[in-house]
């Protein structure tokens, strides 16, 4: 049986964004999280076979709109990529919020904003245009933490490091300079991929985090490489890596919240102050605190994420089950 997806494809910041436009799976539960638990369960060939080869690429993201399960949102968003169906995706978000206005596929009640539900939650969008083109995007995330710190590890081949754990609508690992890790530059692209699947793994095993909210977040998946700027109060670099061997080519957008997170939680970064947030290729996302708030009994952040995102064109993508590689494939 053959299945067919209309696809939107395009990038935020350097990061692939693909928008099933057509295509998207009927799916059972009452909000976008227990949705997300149903695509897991009957739908990830879906995933696999539009994120994984042949058709996509280890670093191959996106996700599908859908229909809001709540009065007072215009849609939800069901993320997916090669790691997995995640809670929130914030580069994702950005691009498909993008590729959908200039498409005519989401009718905001009010011009400029946008109400979302994700899996982790509510989000609302602000976004701006230039005739028909969209400009920017804010996203107003889910609260952000800091879960643990001075989680203790001894990476073998690399040496000791202490290694935060924050979230940002994703769990992630966050390594700031320290003993061997000098600078981003200095480790360079293939030692993160060789370094971070080790770091996840052993933090995995000395910590789970759950979300205080829905026990179905938990777990680290992302490892956030930091290295501050000049004055980190105001910026930053990173390198997130996610799935099996996939650097953020963004800033990335939940790992910029659980950054602003982590140096709130350190006193560097204050309310309301801007901070750039450069990617490994040197994009750019600008966030911002909001506020404080509570995530359940953990002190927290409301973060801002400003981006932008362009679309590259259209794509019909079959997926014949005649297919041997139906389900996509990946060789490492």
């Amino acid at each position: 049986m053959r299945h067919t997806f209309f696809c939107i494809d395009g990038h935020t910041a350097g990061n692939p964004v693909r928008l099933i436009a057509g295509g998207a799976p009927l799916l059972r539960g009452a909000s976008m999280s227990e949705r997300r638990q149903d695509f897991l369960t009957r739908f990830d060939w879906i995933r696999t076979g539009l994120c994984f080869e042949p058709r996509g690429h280890d670093m191959m993201s996106g996700g599908f709109l859908y229909p809001p399960t709540q009065p007072d949102t215009d849609g939800g968003i069901l993320f997916i990529e090669t790691s997995g169906c995640l809670p929130m995706c914030g580069h994702g978000t950005i691009g498909m919020v993008t590729f959908a206005l200039e498409n005519g596929l989401l009718q905001p009640r009010e011009d400029g904003r946008l109400r979302l539900e994700v899996p982790a939650g509510i989000i609302e969008i602000a976004y701006t245009t230039e005739g028909s083109r969209v400009t920017s995007v804010t996203i107003r995330n889910v609260p952000a933490w800091v879960a643990k710190t001075g989680i203790s590890i001894d990476v073998p081949g690399f040496g000791p490091l202490t290694v935060d754990v924050a979230y940002g609508g994703n769990f992630y690992a966050i390594v700031e300079p320290q003993g061997n890790y000098r600078s981003l530059d200095d480790l360079g692209a293939r030692r993160i991929l060789e370094l971070s699947p080790i770091i996840r793994d052993l933090v995995r095993k000395a910590y789970t985090p759950v979300h205080p909210l829905d026990p179905r977040i938990a777990g680290v998946s992302h490892v956030l490489w930091a290295e501050p700027g000049e004055n980190p109060a105001v910026q930053g670099r990173n390198a997130v890596f996610y799935g099996d061997k996939a650097i953020d080519r963004s800033p990335c957008g939940t790992g910029t919240s659980a950054r602003l997170a982590h140096l709130w939680h350190k006193g560097i970064v204050r309310p309301d102050q801007p901070f750039t947030h450069e990617s490994y290729i040197h994009s750019r996302f600008t966030g911002r605190i909001e506020r404080e708030t509570m995530a359940g009994d953990q002190p927290a952040i409301i973060p801002l994420i400003t981006g932008s995102a362009i679309s590259t064109g259209f794509n019909t993508i079959w997926i014949d089950r005649e297919d041997v590689f139906h389900a996509g494939f990946q060789v490492v």
